[in-house]
């Protein structure tokens, strides 16, 4: 399957975040930073979401390359998308790009061109706030997950593959998530199988893995589980990961654990970069 289908207004890709909201995500994150796992997710999937409206801004305005689902998983499971867009599963993109619930000033560090490093203040478009609170409903949010993408591809079958991104801390609460995950990853468009990616982020204080091409070096079930239920990275996402310093092979997936939130942002722009744009 080759992952090769043009990405037009006509025929759009998609993408479905599944963002754990349990409790634990009031804990602080184990990797460098030390912030808490609730505000971190929701900031670099913030930022992901004003990456893929830049993608798609033209002269003429923001065109649907993209339609975006973001889905919580915690006291409830369902849409994360606050204000305008509260309540919707697959959203088009110039819709996300045109109803963020407020904007904020956030202070960024820059180099300023002579060796120094120079405060800027930039607008921030806040669509997802950080929650913290329920369960691990894994097996729920990946079956809901299904529903979503079948029905995406009855309305798109010659669309590039969905790509499917789950963040999570920990352990499923209501079962084991194997199944679930390989029934999503079994549905296709005529241009190859969707594809899961999963991002562990975890409380413990041990050294990130980066697509790693298998699971030595996990400290734990839970995070060899989710490895195992990532896709194996397209030819294509291989190159791109290649070209930014990976040592990726053909058994390389979709996988972090730990990682900084610098290199969640990178890992996410990888994997939401498709490889036909039109």
């Amino acid at each position: 399957m080759s992952y090769t289908a043009e990405i037009s207004r006509s025929n759009p890709s998609c993408f479905l975040f599944l963002i754990d909201q349990s409790g634990s995500m009031a804990d602080p994150f184990g990797g460098p930073g030390g912030k808490r796992k609730a505000d971190g997710v929701a900031d670099v999937v913030n930022r992901l979401l004003q990456n893929l409206v830049i993608k798609c801004a033209k002269s003429e305005g923001v065109r649907d390359y993209y339609h975006v689902g973001v889905i919580g998983y915690g006291a409830r499971v369902g849409p994360a998308l606050g204000g305008a867009l509260a309540g919707r599963e697959m959203i088009p993109i110039s819709e996300i790009a045109n109803n963020p619930v407020r904007i904020e000033e956030r202070v960024r560090k820059m180099d300023d061109g002579a060796g120094g490093i120079v405060e800027q203040t930039v607008k921030f478009p806040i669509w997802l706030d950080p929650v913290a609170q329920g369960g691990t409903a894994m097996v729920q949010t990946l079956t809901q997950a299904r529903t979503i993408i079948e029905g995406w591809l009855t309305q798109y079958p010659n669309c590039f593959p969905p790509i499917v991104i789950h963040i999570t801390d920990g352990e499923s609460t209501d079962g084991n998530p194997t199944d679930a995950a390989n029934a999503l990853k079994a549905l296709a468009s005529n241009d190859g199988q969707t594809l899961l990616f999963n991002i562990h982020i975890s409380s413990q204080r041990t050294n990130p893995l980066e697509f790693p091409p298998g699971a030595d070096g996990l400290p734990d079930d839970y995070a060899r589980s989710l490895f195992a239920m990532s896709s194996e990275l397209p030819s294509y996402m291989q190159e791109i990961a290649q070209q930014e310093g990976y040592p990726v092979t053909a058994d390389t997936r979709g996988f972090v654990f730990n990682a900084d939130m610098v290199a969640l942002i990178r890992f996410l722009d990888i994997g939401t970069r498709p490889s036909n744009l039109r």
